[in-house]
């Protein structure tokens, strides 16, 4: 029987784009896009969610490319407004889990530790978590299994009484390896039937 439901943040609650503020920045959509695929990566950025400081990450991809300074210090200078809205129908069935009593519910996200609070200060209901395990602050990141690791044993969750739901379907597998149970999120209409499905709203 699930007692546990974990959420990821970005793009299952949160709205996070880079797109938002670089549009303002870049008159041509296809240098954006190219500035984004190759420079200012989201595997450069997933280093910092790892726990690299902003300062490092920005020193070194400013050093590997000296001509895109000033867009790579804006990256982090600027980064707030990278921060869209909340997906309301994903926040309206977390209220749900939590008001039916039935849940503990724990957030575990990719997220780097110093821009993690401007996202607390922005969104009320990450305080309606029971726990939440961020990635920057453990310094290791989903899909390591030691990650999730840290939040099956901070909080006593059995992996089989579990439900884990994010975008990202290497996160998935990694918790399903783990013995988690998993739903691929695609879009709040879609979650809310799967769980209505599963019997858990």
């Amino acid at each position: 029987m699930i007692n546990t439901i974990i959420f990821d943040l970005g793009a299952v609650l949160i709205d996070w784009n880079p797109d938002y503020m670089y549009r303002s920045l870049f008159a041509d959509e296809q240098e954006m896009r190219h500035f984004l695929t190759n420079v200012a990566t989201s595997d450069w950025n997933e280093e910092q969610d790892a726990g690299r400081s902003l300062q490092e990450g920005t020193d070194w991809l400013i050093a590997k490319h000296p001509e895109h300074e000033a867009n790579i210090r804006a990256f982090y200078g600027r980064w707030i407004e990278m921060l869209g809205d909340a997906f309301e129908g994903t926040v309206e069935v977390f209220k749900e889990l939590k008001e039916s009593g039935k849940y503990k519910i724990y957030a575990l996200t990719n997220w780097s530790a110093e821009t993690f609070p401007m996202a607390q200060q922005k969104f009320e209901f990450l305080s309606w978590f029971d726990g939440t395990v961020v990635s920057g602050t453990e310094k290791m990141r989903k899909p390591t299994p030691a990650f999730y690791q840290i939040l099956l044993d901070r909080y006593n969750v059995v992996p089989e009484e579990s439900l884990f739901i994010d975008d990202n379907y290497r996160n998935i597998l990694a918790a399903e390896k783990m013995g988690i149970n998993c739903i691929h999120f695609t879009s709040p209409e879609k979650l809310r039937g799967e769980l209505t499905t599963l019997g858990l709203l």
